[in-house]
């Protein structure tokens, strides 16, 4: 009981402290009665909208290159992505006078990160690493051992990382290392759960990356839009900027652009074909049956002044109205659980990286849920 009342009494002022130093940490009484406002209202829109635009082309065309690189330097992407977005929740719950009473706390926290991403990615492209060096003998034996005893080794680290929290337990902060334990944990879970489709999405096939990717995108700067022009009626509490034009109007362009880009990505090779190792050269594949054309009769009600009856539709272009619906209806609640994440924390951002959006988790947020398109 001593511990954990001087634990409280001792925590207050460090609080205030911290809250001080982050700039991006509490929310202003002002912007908490500006927030109430649609986008359409706010006078300082044409600005905010300028910034974000200009950081929105930078990122797409970031991504486009990446893409363009092939399957490794997307999965790049994607770790230096999971990285950034663990330090800006790791970040969340710090406090600087605990910390500094606990110099190696930090590293565990990374430590459990790696160990995670190690279980995830060695599951995953363990195979295609083995394809890789199968020309290399020595290579190929010590790659084998590796992915051989690859769940001991993951276990053994944790176990290492668990071992190093016991001892490192210190009176007085024992509420404070139990909290940040179990947060990590969550971190673990948030992150490399929508990572795990991810990666393996790109592996099967770009494409299985790229679609459910750009609808997200889509939705996101759609939604924006149509809001910032015609919003006007609230969709939900959590999220008071968002309205119901800006849900809709979204969702249709989503769908509709889910059907024709569908249609152009499944049009070349190198997008379609798996990746069995971990080379970086173009691939050339004969396409699935997904990817071959077939004829499409268009139905009865279409006018007869339309000059076709006919049409050559990828089948795979009706599996992709399916996930524009999903990008439609679904990922956006991952924006909704991320604007109600802030509002517990009290914040406004996960940080402030890119201009005009907040932090890498504030982008990331609608991103986890379309990752099961392929699987």
């Amino acid at each position: 009981m001593e511990e954990e009342s001087g634990s409280s009494s001792s925590s207050t002022p460090i609080v205030r402290l911290r809250h001080r130093k982050r700039s991006n940490e509490v929310i202003p009484e002002e912007d908490k009665a500006g927030e109430s406002r649609l986008l359409v209202n706010d006078r300082t829109k044409y600005k905010s909208f300028l910034v974000r635009t200009y950081s929105t082309l930078w990122m797409i065309g970031g991504f486009v290159v990446i893409v363009y690189m092939g399957h490794l330097y997307i999965t790049a992407m994607v770790v230096v992505i999971q990285i950034y977005m663990a330090k800006e929740l790791f970040n969340l719950l710090r406090r600087a006078h605990e910390d500094k009473c606990l110099p190696w706390f930090r590293l565990l926290n990374w430590h459990f990160f790696f160990t995670a991403m190690l279980f995830v990615y060695g599951r995953i492209l363990s195979q295609r690493l083995a394809n890789t060096v199968t020309a290399d003998k020595f290579l190929y034996r010590l790659v084998s051992g590796l992915i051989k005893y690859h769940m001991a080794i993951c276990y053994f680290l944790y176990i290492i990382g668990f071992m190093w929290f016991i001892l490192s337990l210190k009176k007085k902060m024992y509420k404070y290392q139990f909290g940040q334990y179990a947060w990590t944990h969550m971190i673990l879970i948030i992150v490399f759960t929508q990572s795990a489709f991810t990666v393996a999405n790109i592996f099967e096939g770009i494409f299985w990356f790229l679609l459910p990717a750009s609808l997200i995108i889509i939705n996101d700067i759609f939604a924006y839009i149509f809001g910032f022009f015609f919003g006007r009626t609230p969709l939900i509490k959590l999220s008071p900027k968002k309205t119901w034009e800006g849900f809709i109007g979204a969702s249709v362009t989503t769908i509709i652009s889910a059907f024709l880009l569908a249609d152009i990505l499944g049009r070349f090779p190198w997008l379609t074909c798996p990746r069995q190792d971990l080379s970086t050269g173009w691939l050339h594949c004969d396409p699935g049956p997904l990817f071959k054309p077939e004829p499409f009769t268009l139905p009865a009600w279409i006018p007869e002044w339309f000059p076709w009856k006919e049409i050559m539709v990828l089948p795979v272009q009706w599996h992709a109205l399916c996930l524009g619906l999903f990008a439609s209806i679904i990922a956006p609640f991952g924006g909704f659980f991320a604007s109600g994440f802030k509002r517990a924390f009290k914040i406004k951002d996960f940080g402030d990286s890119i201009p005009g959006h907040g932090g890498i988790t504030d982008r990331m947020d609608c991103q986890s849920t379309p990752r099961i398109s392929k699987l």
